[in-house]
């Protein structure tokens, strides 16, 4: 049967896309219809399905291992703490081996239930990883009851075995899954596995929402054609909008998606589209097995803060207040503290060593000392190794008048004359940031969060900018991970407010990862 849905009195003529049949589609602008003359064929899910498949195979791969890697190991430790050596032949015995089989079912169960492999997870965001994380707590827990609540006189699992069993598994299955994502996302930068979109909104909100996509390709959106009824389209022509077709007004949506074959709609902010026009539509995709994605409009805030909140029949979208103080800030003072301590061990052969070139290398001190700004709007003296001539703040001056390649608000030189030989490299690996682990014990910075800025920067801060001084600022942070000294000052700024409105330990952790990569490559950073 033949879909046709009402577009208004102003309709474009639609052509046919190419490779597509000009048959498939009719115009009838005297009725205000757009017909079809074929039913919609499914999209097109394989990378999706392949994707699920690798997935379970590597959590059946990761469960099978970590049992074999578990019996060793347990029955290793079962031997050291003095367990005697029939705790370690029990863990050769048809219970374990049985368990050995039986693990990566019970595995991929608790994943499957903890929404793991859900195809809006796959590649995006941090809830693929958190399923594996809820996963792994209630194996543990279903299997401590069994083993020590049910057969209480004589566990049938060594207590040695579930304490390395689970931390193996969690680990190597996270592992795996990040791996599957990697190559996920260089397919998609290739172009490959990407889902087929149709952008639906008011021109504007359209056009900024193809832009953010298009910014993050991982993110495996691909638009391929938009409807808006703010534009003046063409009656002859199909119109086209920073490379995207323009297929009618946001009332032709249905019929979009089955002309370009779409997988996914997204309905931007602002859309024009009433509360039953958007119900009327997501039956439509419902019967064509095509997702629906709402823009809520608002920019930069991670789904954690978002959740669904019903009040009078409606469906009202509650976005929680970000929280920068209480328990979760006690957290991460005493992990900053902690990390810095043991980062500091562990680097100081390092640090011996640049202070050692620094002082050979060029006459002045080790260390150079500047005022910065930290939380609240306090100021406090940073640390960093010398990476300039003694004189270097008397030729500022001088140096900028020969042209400025940073961001505009913060002054940088790809071949500043005053960067020592020495410098050149410890800026290169971010070297001469090490001494602002001393800053972090003193808690005047974390060891993420934004850039910490001059007091000039802050006495030119707009309303927006004012916001990075909620929280103490990072030795590391989304802006260096992101490009460092290459990003715009808006994109510094947007990186940075992300952060401050957003901030969790999970993300620290991702970005102090991410961190090591950044400063291998060395990009970026002059």
């Amino acid at each position: 049967m033949t879909d046709t849905v009402d577009v208004g009195a102003q309709v474009p003529h639609v052509t046919s896309l190419p490779g597509q049949p000009a048959e498939m589609v009719s115009s009838t602008a005297s009725t205000g219809l757009l017909s079809l003359s074929r039913p919609p064929s499914p999209p097109r899910r394989t990378w999706a399905v392949s994707y699920q498949r690798t997935a379970v195979v590597l959590d059946v791969t990761a469960a099978a291992l970590s049992a074999v890697l578990a019996a060793l190991l347990s029955g290793v430790l079962s031997g050291l703490f003095g367990e005697g050596h029939e705790a370690t032949a029990r863990l050769f015995s048809p219970t374990y081996l049985t368990i050995t089989v039986v693990a990566p079912f019970a595995w991929v169960a608790g994943v499957a239930l903890s929404r793991g492999y859900e195809r809006r997870f796959m590649g995006v965001g941090t809830e693929e990883f958190r399923a594996l994380a809820r996963a792994a707590v209630r194996l543990l827990a279903i299997t401590g009851f069994m083993s020590y609540a049910v057969y209480s006189q004589r566990p049938f699992l060594s207590r040695w075995f579930v304490v390395v069993f689970f931390p193996i598994l969690l680990g190597v299955a996270l592992l795996l899954r990040f791996a599957l994502r990697k190559h996920l996302h260089r397919r998609r930068s290739q172009g490959k596995s990407l889902q087929r979109t149709v952008v639906v909104g008011r021109a504007d909100s359209v056009i900024g929402l193809i832009h953010e996509l298009r910014r993050v390709p991982s993110h495996g959106l691909e638009v391929v054609a938009a409807c808006t009824s703010s534009l003046d389209l063409d009656a002859e022509e199909p119109s086209s909008v920073i490379g995207v077709q323009m297929l009618g007004s946001v009332r032709t949506a249905l019929d979009a998606v089955d002309l370009v074959d779409a997988e996914v709609v997204v309905v931007a902010s602002h859309s024009e589209m009433t509360g039953p026009e958007l119900r009327r539509l997501s039956w439509g995709l419902e019967s064509r097995n095509v997702d629906l994605v709402v823009s809520p409009g608002i920019i930069e805030v991670a789904g954690p803060r978002l959740s669904i909140r019903p009040a009078a029949g409606l469906s009202l979208l509650h976005v929680e207040r970000p929280t920068v103080d209480g328990g979760r800030l006690l957290g991460k003072i005493i992990f900053d503290r902690v990390m810095s301590v043991l980062i500091s061990l562990l680097i100081l052969p390092v640090a011996l060593v640049v202070a050692l070139a620094i002082k050979v290398d060029s006459r002045g001190p080790v260390f150079f000392r500047q005022d910065r700004i930290g939380a609240r709007g306090e100021p406090f003296e940073m640390f960093k190794f010398r990476s300039m001539v003694v004189d270097a703040e008397a030729r500022l001056a001088d140096v900028s008048a020969q042209g400025n390649d940073g961001n505009g608000v913060l002054f940088k030189q790809r071949n500043d004359p005053r960067v020592t030989r020495v410098g050149q490299f410890i800026r290169r690996y971010s070297l001469d940031e090490l001494p602002q682990l001393i800053n972090v014990l003193k808690g005047d910075m974390s060891l993420v969060g934004p850039r910490p800025p001059l007091r000039s920067e802050v006495e030119g801060y707009e309303p927006d900018a004012v916001r990075r001084l909620r929280v103490r600022p990072g030795l590391t942070g989304l802006w260096q991970v992101s490009g460092r000294s290459d990003l715009s000052w808006d994109e510094s700024l947007r990186l940075d407010l992300r952060y401050v409105d957003n901030w969790s330990m999970i993300l620290d952790l991702q970005i102090l990862w991410r961190t090591a990569r950044a400063v291998l490559r060395g990009s970026g950073a002059y």
